[in-house]
């Protein structure tokens, strides 16, 4: 049996908690302030359920992505965190997991491509032939 995309038959596809995060995101981006979560669930697409879209706000508010303030019986939410920074986030939450994070981060960096670790130089103020800076 061959399914027509969009046949009856056919689930709409799934998307993943990132995937939802990210686009929660966008949408509290592009707002004109802070909004319910009726509106970002509007702005979704109205496919995913109310209790779906306050799970996923409440985990991006664990991860400070968002913040919320009490607006009557209800929250408005805001983004506190652009996608960088949802990205920075989640970096920092790998290596606060690890127990050697000197080797991580050792691990990390030697792994950097030229142009990404002379913007990381650039970043931490540090001169391109990795000495400190200071005599000695």
């Amino acid at each position: 049996m061959v399914r027509v995309h969009g046949g009856p038959d056919e689930r709409p596809r799934r998307r993943g908690q990132g995937e939802l995060e990210a686009q929660v995101l966008v949408a509290l981006r592009q707002a004109p302030g802070p909004v319910t979560a009726s509106w970002v669930q509007e702005r979704l697409g109205g496919d995913l359920a109310y209790t779906t879209v306050m799970t996923i706000l409440t985990r991006l508010q664990a991860k400070r992505a968002v913040t919320r303030e009490r607006a009557g019986r209800s929250f408005e939410w805001r983004a506190a965190s652009d996608e960088a920074g949802l990205a920075a986030l989640r970096m920092r939450k790998v290596l606060d997991g690890e127990a050697d994070r000197e080797a991580v981060l050792a691990r990390f960096v030697t792994t950097l491509s030229p142009d990404d670790e002379r913007l990381l130089r650039d970043l931490l103020g540090l001169p391109e032939d990795g000495s400190d800076g200071s005599e000695g």
